[in-house]
């Protein structure tokens, strides 16, 4: 049976003024799972984030943080959980490996078991272990943030807009230190992006947020497979005339000249579409399909949510 590293029930914020970000959120995040934390802004999950970081007080409602209640245990809930934060707050002045060694010292981290030049080597820092943070540049301190959160040696770690603003290799070196923190060590990942696909490549279970709700979660294979839309695309060995009609199939002509036949699989067949095509008189050089992603997933479910 699968353990949960997160266990949240009935968990609520509402801000003073009476803006309420949570609303009796329900949420589990098996262990040892890279889990994507999905919503459009303002969906309150900078909320929860910052309720299991221990920097916001929740209104009602239960966490439990590595089996850890955070009302019942709130130092040992909040040594379970390691933060990388979507602000680069970091002291100008503290070069990389002072950085590590105060953070493990607030994490109460003896000095015989910190790790912070295996930390800094691993995060690709170790040239710059002596430098002041001041003269990193950002892609460097988003790594140096990531090296903090890993001090303390946490059993779960969250990952807010890691790859916010940063460039392609940056995030190809921070995505292979994710997968093999989760692969070798078993840690928990939960993730926010806005990089859809950056999520469907990366999450084996996804949760969706919007206006304080949760409105899905579930595997990332089951989530795509909600949606049964399909496009065929088709590259006609000439120009035709006209293009082919009828009904709940819809047809445009893309600018590179192939035509792409959009349809829900669960009301009309493959061979149907291709029927429909030969009808028209277009002789067919080339087809391939297109599934939906989770972007298509995301905007469904978020629109209806707001319906």
């Amino acid at each position: 049976m699968t353990r949960n590293a997160i266990e949240i029930s009935g968990l609520t914020k509402t801000y003073q003024g009476g803006k309420q970000a949570l609303k009796g959120v329900d949420l589990n995040v098996p262990e040892g799972s890279v889990f994507g934390l999905l919503g459009p802004n303002g969906a309150g999950k900078s909320t929860l984030i910052n309720i299991l970081a221990g920097l916001v007080i929740k209104t009602e409602g239960r966490v439990k943080i590595w089996g850890w209640d955070q009302d019942q245990n709130p130092r040992q809930s909040r040594a379970a959980i390691g933060v990388m934060p979507q602000e680069l707050n970091l002291d100008p002045f503290f070069a990389p490996r002072d950085a590590l060694e105060v953070q493990a010292g607030l994490y109460g981290v003896p000095k015989s078991q910190r790790r912070s030049d295996e930390i800094l080597a691993m995060v690709g820092l170790a040239d710059k272990a002596e430098a002041y943070a001041r003269t990193l540049s950002g892609g460097m301190r988003r790594r140096l943030l990531l090296a903090k959160a890993l001090v303390h040696n946490p059993q779960v770690l969250v990952l807010d807009e890691p790859t916010a603003g940063v460039d392609i290799e940056l995030r190809q070196m921070l995505w292979e230190n994710v997968r093999r923190l989760n692969k070798e060590h078993g840690l928990t990942v939960i993730l926010t992006t806005h990089y859809l696909e950056e999520a469907e490549q990366m999450c084996d279970e996804i949760a969706i947020i919007n206006h304080g709700e949760l409105i899905a979660q579930d595997s990332t294979q089951n989530l795509l497979g909600r949606l049964d839309a399909k496009t065929m695309v088709i590259e006609p060995d000439h120009d035709p005339q006209s293009l082919p009609t009828r009904d709940g199939i819809e047809v445009t002509r893309r600018p590179d000249g192939t035509i792409a036949l959009s349809y829900n699989s669960s009301k009309t067949s493959a061979e149907e579409v291709l029927d429909c095509v030969h009808a028209a008189g277009i002789r067919i050089r080339d087809v391939r399909t297109e599934q939906a992603d989770l972007e298509d997933v995301f905007l469904s479910l978020t629109r209806d949510a707001a319906a």
